[in-house]
């Protein structure tokens, strides 16, 4: 009897315990969710009235473009059984990033996913800045890295800009922001209402520039150009994509955007479903000598607001005014997160085939990596040899 009251209390204790464990981790991974999902929509919209294409209190696509398409039956089925289906086979290669003393005329470092540091005749700008483990807002739950940062925060050389191309978790990051505000200068320039997250988040008013669709900035006019005289100017560009942090969607705009210095343009695609703005992009802005472009996360139940890989090869011939063989195309938003439903090498597999076809120039650095379009690798294909 006395052996059964033991044991008992044993299993109440043991019970206490794991529910106390289950709250005590329910607490972890929801703590500091309020302050990472940003402004709330009260102080959002002063700033959004009056843009381009908000009305009724949203932002929109200028095309018909569906967030979700198909049976919420098949996508529950494809969440089930295809879930780890884009995880790597084996160790992702990374490389220790190169810092130039002086930037360059025209390269670019990829980080991972859509995070670049862009050299631009002598400026350096980083886009979508990602160094947190999750890209959620908690630390304990979400899409996790499939690679390390290959570098520290810390470690980058300063900065002219920072640009956001939306406020999803994978392209506007809390504590990358709030990090970059303690070791970096440089002005931070985003599609309107992400000006709201960023003030939330303690970054100085005087440190934000929000744009339109079709506006541009000079860093001369925030003063920020180099002292030998040159100048850059970023034009925030017409994306086909969505934006939205909380439940509630599209409060904040999305954008692509236009890097153009005296002797070289670069665009940078941020995430974007195919749309006929590149090539009035390309028209009106380039054509460019590099584009880096998404070729990742997309699914057939989304085909509106992500690229595929053929998308992307497309719409670098777009961008560089119909000639496919100009400039140089490095494939973004790939590699660094599972996303999609896709294997982990076919966004690259693909898009080099496209390219092939297209006899479009194509550069796909390991994460860390520097590359320089005047002396490209050739033949590398780092991404076959990630295996068990």
């Amino acid at each position: 009897m006395n052996g059964e009251r033991v044991g008992a209390n044993a299993r109440r204790l043991a019970g206490m315990a794991a529910g106390a464990f289950g709250i005590s981790w329910v607490v972890r991974a929801a703590w500091g969710i309020p302050k990472a999902i940003g402004a709330s929509i009260t102080a959002i919209a002063p700033t959004a009235t009056g843009a381009t294409t908000y009305r009724n209190n949203q932002f929109h696509n200028t095309e018909p473009s569906s967030q979700l398409t198909g049976s919420g039956l098949e996508l529950l089925y494809q969440l089930l059984t295809q879930s780890n289906t884009g995880r790597p086979p084996g160790r992702i290669p990374l490389e220790t990033p190169v810092v130039p003393e002086q930037p360059a005329d025209l390269a670019v470092t990829w980080y991972g996913h859509a995070s670049c540091l862009v050299e631009v005749d002598g400026y350096r700008v980083l886009t979508d800045p990602v160094w947190s483990e999750r890209v959620s807002p908690s630390s304990l739950v979400g899409p996790a890295r499939l690679h390390p940062v290959p570098t520290p925060l810390e470690a980058l050389p300063r900065v002219d800009a920072v640009l956001i191309s939306h406020d999803h978790y994978d392209h506007l990051d809390r504590d990358t922001v709030e990090a970059l505000v303690q070791t970096q200068d440089a002005v931070f320039i985003v599609p309107i209402g992400i000006g709201a997250h960023l003030r939330h988040w303690d970054v100085p008013t005087e440190r934000i520039v929000e744009l339109d669709w079709g506006s541009s900035v000079s860093l001369s006019e925030v003063e920020r150009a180099h002292a030998d005289g040159t100048d850059l100017v970023i034009t925030c560009s017409e994306a086909r994509h969505f934006s939205g942090r909380g439940l509630v969607r599209n409060t904040t705009l999305w954008a692509s955007w236009s890097i153009a210095g005296p002797t070289r343009r670069v665009y940078f695609g941020g995430d974007t479903g195919y749309t006929k703005a590149f090539a009035e992009a390309g028209a009106r802005l380039g054509p460019f000598d590099l584009t880096l472009l998404p070729i990742g996360a997309y699914d057939r139940h989304w085909p509106d607001v992500h690229m595929n890989p053929e998308e992307a090869v497309r719409a670098h011939a777009d961008l560089c005014v119909g000639d496919p063989g100009y400039g140089v195309l490095v494939p973004i938003h790939w590699a660094t997160f599972n996303l999609a439903f896709h294997g982990w090498s076919e966004p690259v597999r693909r898009m080099v085939a496209a390219a092939r076809d297209a006899e479009t120039t194509v550069a796909v650095p390991k994460p860390g990596q520097r590359i320089d379009p005047i002396g490209l690798p050739s033949g590398d294909t780092w991404w076959e040899d990630v295996r068990e």
